[in-house]
């Protein structure tokens, strides 16, 4: 894969990654092929889509014609098949090894190109394991993205033992193409930020599992006396605190190290579904 502009692209999965991924690649001009779990997640996830690009327009960061050119340029469907003629394809499902692992395998037999780049977004799970699912290691590699993908500008670049030298070349001239800022990973659990950042929330859960604070009064600390721009438990309940606890799984897995262990606080608010603002409820409440 020698362009970078005007790329057929692909992604697995229309969640908050996946949407935003489509979302920024169409308004690069590239031709998006997004592939969801079911005819009824089809509807949806484009309805979703097209909300997002009309909010763009509402807040005048995009023309009426922009956000139309942009929404024709992303396609919806429900078999992986469809991403037969893709040069980059980017896996973005929920924080499961085994049902990540199922996706590279499917897309190493239906991906025609041999030099397209098989990429997942996850967060934790090392990418070598991701690679061996397929026949082409060397073609697969962590291309870790933000929430919001569309407004936050970094990405995280993880190549594995296996990644060839031309698909890291390839992987980072599109992602700067998209406009984004890379860092570049060992392929570790976690690989920069969640490494450095997950252990500093899970010690915001343990100081409200505890009594020690609040968890108005952990944030406050942290907004007010340290100028960071959202407090530990209300980033938790914004990125998911399934996904926290994942990460935080993958982590502990890894080093065997007990901060990065989600206390049993955590583990329980996961377990009743009080995931955050996706449910209405985490450690604020979200009517």
């Amino acid at each position: 894969m020698t362009e970078v502009t005007e790329l057929r692209v692909g992604v697995v999965g229309a969640g908050l990654m996946g949407r935003g991924f489509a979302e920024l690649c169409a308004l690069r001009g590239h031709d998006v092929r997004v592939v969801v779990s079911g005819p009824a997640a089809v509807s949806r996830d484009r309805d979703h889509l097209q909300r997002a690009f009309d909010k763009a327009v509402a807040k005048e960061k995009l023309t009426e014609a922009e956000a139309q050119a942009a929404v024709a340029r992303v396609s919806f469907g429900s078999d992986l098949a469809g991403l037969a003629d893709r040069q980059f394809v980017l896996e973005a499902v929920p924080e499961d090894e085994e049902r990540k692992n199922g996706v590279f395998a499917a897309l190493d037999e239906i991906v025609k190109d041999e030099d397209a780049v098989l990429a997942s977004t996850t967060s934790a799970i090392p990418i070598i394991r991701l690679a061996k699912a397929t026949a082409r290691p060397h073609r697969v590699i962590g291309v870790h993205f933000f929430n919001p993908v569309p407004v936050l500008p970094l990405v995280e670049l993880v190549p594995s033992l296996l990644t060839s030298d031309t698909t890291t070349a390839a992987a980072r001239d599109f992602v700067s193409a998209l406009g984004k800022e890379i860092v570049q990973s060992q392929d570790r659990s976690g690989f920069v930020v969640n490494a450095l950042l997950v252990p500093y929330l899970l010690s915001a859960v343990r100081m409200v599992e505890s009594g020690f604070a609040t968890a108005a009064d952990v944030d406050r600390g942290m907004t007010q006396g340290c100028a960071h721009p959202m407090g530990p438990l209300r980033l938790i309940d914004l990125i998911g605190l399934d996904i926290v606890a994942a990460v935080g799984d993958a982590l502990y897995a890894e080093y065997r190290e007990p901060l990065y262990a989600p206390p049993p606080l955590l583990a329980r608010m996961v377990d009743g579904g009080l995931l955050g603002r996706k449910s209405g409820r985490g450690f604020y409440e979200y009517p």
